[in-house]
């Protein structure tokens, strides 16, 4: 039987729950393939200017609203 608020949600891959569940899958294989130092090669990426600051303060930005939202820490 289908749960109707889990529908309405998108909970397939077409809304919030389902883009939730997308990005989640996203990051675990890139979890599984990521070597080297994450600190490190963000600041190769600012220094080398393949990513600027304020992208890299957007992101910081995000992923501490999303740490709240699991209740994590960086």
């Amino acid at each position: 039987m289908s749960n109707g608020l889990f529908n309405a949600l998108g909970g397939g891959f077409g809304g919030p729950l389902g883009n939730m569940a997308q990005m989640v899958q996203q990051f675990r294989q890139f979890q599984k393939t990521f070597k080297g130092d994450p600190r490190q090669q963000v600041q190769q990426m600012l220094n080398s200017g393949q990513v600027s600051q304020a992208q890299y303060d957007n992101a910081v930005k995000m992923a501490q609203q999303l740490q709240a939202m699991l209740g994590g820490k960086l």
